[in-house]
């Protein structure tokens, strides 16, 4: 069952949404908390400890809602790291013969079922998963096997186009992304000039969309990276992921330009002399700067 259809069948049967916030009036107060009443008049309970100092009984307060150690829906005021039908970079805190419990900010802690791990987790790591809710149980859940929540087959990104992005896979060829928590992307390993790694969150921009609806992706904005020369493109993403500037200029020695960019002084001079013409560049006697 897809988590849209299981949050239609929650919305029906409990009316206050598990794993989301929740706008719900103040109504009585009593010996354990506040609760806190729906328009479809279902009631939860916010406990003491989360009470905010100035109340009134009828007003209205942001909550999350989530289940408690006994399975009873309870509101917090505290701030969750993921939400239901998100994707949240959390990490294990202990691994049991039911499965893993991660750390998302809350009191009880989040479960990913065995069957759910792409790999075994281990406690202590960083995983990337995504916050599902399985009405058979009644229960959220957290799930690693990240690929079976991302969809490329309606694609609702253009090229050219920003986009927020979450690194989720490391290989050979480059970071596997989540794109706008819902599609995946990939950024080549060749074109990227800068440390990523698993769970950074970035702005990325959208370089091509191929027949098979595969998606490739780039940190650096499409219409800046139209150069005549190559090398000149890859000092320029340099100067970008390096905020604009580098200690390099037409005087440095050979062996330092090399150890930068893999390329000789002659073919760094030329290519500097390209961005120079096309004004994307300030050169100085301490280095290169990027025109904005």
């Amino acid at each position: 069952m897809t988590a849209l259809l299981a949050l239609a069948l929650q919305k029906i049967f409990y009316m206050i949404e598990i794993g989301k916030y929740n706008k719900l009036r103040i109504n009585r107060k009593t010996d354990h908390g506040l609760y806190l009443i729906s328009e479809s008049l279902e009631e939860v309970l916010l406990p003491n400890k989360y009470i905010p100092e100035d109340y009134s009984i009828d007003d209205y307060i942001d909550v999350f809602v989530y289940l408690d150690h006994e399975e009873r829906k309870v509101a917090t005021t505290l701030e969750p790291k993921i939400k239901l039908d998100e994707f949240g970079f959390l990490q294990v805190s202990d691994v049991t013969p039911v499965g893993a419990f991660m750390d998302w900010g809350l009191e009880k802690e989040l479960m990913v079922p065995f069957k759910e791990q792409r790999q075994k987790m281990q406690p202590g790591r960083w995983y990337v998963v995504y916050m599902d809710f399985d009405v058979k149980t009644n229960r959220l859940f957290a799930s690693n096997k990240i690929d079976k929540y991302l969809q490329n087959a309606l694609l609702t990104i253009n090229e050219g186009e920003e986009v927020d992005l979450l690194i989720y896979h490391i290989s050979d060829m480059g970071y596997s992304a989540i794109i706008n928590g819902q599609h995946r992307g990939l950024i080549y390993k060749d074109e990227v000039f800068r440390d990523l790694n698993v769970g950074d969150k970035t702005k990325g921009y959208i370089k091509k969309i191929r027949e098979d609806k595969k998606v490739d992706l780039t940190l650096q904005p499409i219409g800046y990276e139209n150069f005549n020369d190559k090398n000149a493109e890859t000092i320029y993403n340099t100067l970008v992921n390096n905020g604009g500037f580098l200690p390099l200029s037409d005087k440095s020695k050979p062996e330092a330009i090399y150890d930068q960019f893999g390329i000789s002084k002659k073919a760094f001079k030329k290519a500097l002399g390209d961005l120079y013409k096309n004004r994307k560049i300030t050169i100085d006697s301490d280095g290169i700067t990027l025109n904005r």
